[in-house]
């Protein structure tokens, strides 16, 4: 029985897994603006920037100019690759 219908959706799976729905995020944002003032949180942040602070430097920067680009090597554990020779037969299918 073929019950990949089953995987991920509403009525089985994993209940509530995954990113939730935007309309959800859209409320939890105006909720937020509704009790925070933005300029308020700006003026801390560049408080913290000013005392050094690195968490609020290091949040300052991925939000203005994206967070870098993460690289991970799980081939060579950090070895360079030496290009190998393929010798090819000749068969009778040939």
């Amino acid at each position: 029985m073929d019950k990949r219908k089953n995987n991920g959706s509403k009525k089985g799976g994993n209940a509530g897994a995954g990113r939730p729905p935007k309309a959800d995020e859209i409320k939890l944002i105006e909720r937020l603006d509704n009790i925070i003032e933005s300029d308020s949180v700006i003026k801390e942040l560049h408080k913290l920037v000013s005392l050094g602070d690195f968490r609020a430097i290091q949040l300052y920067f991925q939000y203005r100019w994206g967070k870098p680009k993460e690289s991970v090597d799980v081939t060579t554990n950090g070895d360079s690759l030496e290009p190998t020779q393929i010798v090819f037969y000749k068969t009778d299918e040939d």
